[in-house]
């Protein structure tokens, strides 16, 4: 639930977030390199380090720190409410769910089931203690919940090319 960003992109900033997409740590000299060799974009690292500052600062994109996936387990929940109780309840079973340290991304979405989240585990019983302690705190707000296990995450990144269909001025 966070506010939609207000940026008005640049060329500069499509190649910017193109070159950290792929390599999230570069320095901002190593980057104004980059955009130099790579993209025919002429800046200081100065100017760099500011643009990535403000685009941070804006919500552009955010920094998160991605485990990697050989180190936990995601499973795919999806929860269906139950309407009787829907009212009082959503509130806090929304947050239980948000603020859980084993939610990697939570969204809502359209359908039978309305809320989709993607959870890490360090195993498979780890995540049925915790399907048994939501149900247990929450349960008269969901009629169901949907669970996948992801097995063998082969993408987990953002393509550079996707940042070329962002509307630049």
């Amino acid at each position: 639930m966070s506010e939609e960003p207000t940026w008005e992109f640049k060329q500069r900033d499509i190649c910017i977030l193109k070159e950290l997409s792929q390599e999230p740590q570069l320095s901002s000299r190593k980057l104004a390199e980059r955009l130099s060799e790579k993209h025919g974009v002429t800046v200081s690292h100065v100017t760099v380090s500011e643009s990535v500052r403000k685009m941070r600062e804006r919500g552009v994109f955010r920094d998160a720190i991605l485990i990697n996936e050989e180190f936990f387990t995601f499973s795919l929940f999806q929860f269906k409410f139950d309407p009787s109780h829907f009212a009082d309840e959503w509130r806090n079973a929304m947050e239980y769910i948000r603020d859980d340290e084993h939610t990697l991304f939570y969204s809502l979405s359209t359908g039978t089931y309305q809320w989709t989240t993607i959870m890490l585990f360090t195993d498979r019983e780890q995540e049925s203690k915790w399907l048994h302690e939501f149900y247990k705190t929450h349960g008269d707000v969901v009629d169901g919940i949907k669970v996948d296990a992801l097995h063998n995450v082969i993408k987990f990144r953002t393509d550079p090319e996707l940042f070329d269909e962002l509307p630049v001025n």
